[in-house]
């Protein structure tokens, strides 16, 4: 918290994009939604407006950012697209996928928003506030996850007010995200890399490549090496309670995260009970994954039991998240 600091809370529209405008510009932190989640935003060229990210967050300050863009014609200006790179912003850009390239010899962004690294992480979102905001502002925008480092990433204003309210400027409230999982992180390296499952399912992003995607070196995610981009660290997304994964039943005093018609033994007795997609949709999975994790942390249960999820299109963000999830609590 800071001291005299009233956190405004506006509904999206034109005025609330001129006075979120306004503040990044003057150094200040806008909390806005983007397709994936609500993202914590600063002046990218401003490493103080950086810096303050990384400590409203409580964020590890090795851990780069991703640099927010209106269009393809602002990211080549940090960036250097190859025939990769190119293939790929066609393909899925305005959207949840966040290419990491070599820095251009000018670029302006901070480098404390890139860790210090001679790569970038950029991304065009397609949520219309975040391409308002974006527009209006003019200049590249960080906008790490609006939570505070490693708890479960938000999908609606209320989960942010929650986390950060005291500690920013603002928060544009544009309803819940359609995605609810992060973009998708592609290292265009050499061989291109995928270094973060996302909203993009790697079987979309490996056909228009026509090629297998990379997997990143196996002492890339620990939480003691330096990322090679955003939410690589093993441990995040965690709730405080014990996560419990792959549950084939529900032991006495958990609570229940479920996927699908069929639930496991001992659900009938669980502390509560949140299905996913009771038709076993990933998509609306995804939407709901950290929404229902913050709410069933909130029942104060010590664990939470989660059903086996497919390793399939988005499943493979949805596990991954759960993965680091657990990881924070064992």
């Amino acid at each position: 918290m800071i001291p005299g600091l009233a956190t405004e809370i506006c509904p999206a529209g034109e005025a609330s994009v001129a006075s979120a405008a306004r503040v990044l510009a003057t150094g200040g932190l806008v909390a806005f939604p983007t397709e994936t989640v609500y993202g914590l935003g600063a002046d990218a060229t401003n490493p103080a407006a950086v810096a303050r990210i990384y400590e409203a967050k409580g964020r590890p300050a090795f851990n780069p950012l991703i640099s927010h863009v209106a269009d393809l014609a602002a990211a080549r200006r940090i960036g250097v697209f190859d025939t990769t790179a190119t293939a790929l912003a066609a393909a899925f850009w305005p959207g949840p996928l966040t290419l990491v390239l070599p820095k251009t010899w000018d670029c302006a962004v901070s480098d404390l928003a890139t860790s210090g690294l001679d790569t970038i992480a950029i991304r065009v979102p397609s949520h219309p506030v975040a391409r308002a905001i974006l527009t209006t502002f003019g200049r590249p925008v960080v906008a790490p996850s609006a939570n505070i480092s490693g708890h479960v990433s938000p999908t609606t204003a209320a989960h942010v007010q929650s986390d950060l309210v005291g500690r920013i400027e603002m928060i544009v409230d544009g309803g819940p995200v359609a995605v609810g999982v992060e973009s998708t992180v592609v290292g265009c390296f050499d061989t291109p890399m995928l270094l973060r499952p996302g909203g993009v399912p790697r079987e979309r992003i490996e056909a228009v490549l026509g090629c297998a995607l990379a997997q990143p070196p196996r002492n890339a995610e620990t939480d003691s090496a330096q990322p090679l981009a955003p939410g690589m660290l093993t441990s995040h997304y965690a709730p405080r309670a014990r996560v419990r994964l792959e549950a084939s039943a529900v032991e006495a005093g958990e609570v229940l995260l479920a996927f699908g018609p069929a639930l496991p033994a001992g659900a009938a007795h669980a502390a509560a009970v949140m299905n996913l997609s009771t038709r076993g949709d990933l998509a609306e999975a995804a939407t709901h994954l950290f929404g229902y994790l913050r709410a069933l942390d909130a029942t104060a249960a010590r664990t939470i039991a989660v059903m086996p999820i497919p390793n399939e299109g988005l499943g493979e963000a949805i596990n991954d998240r759960l993965r680091r999830a657990a990881v924070g609590r064992e």
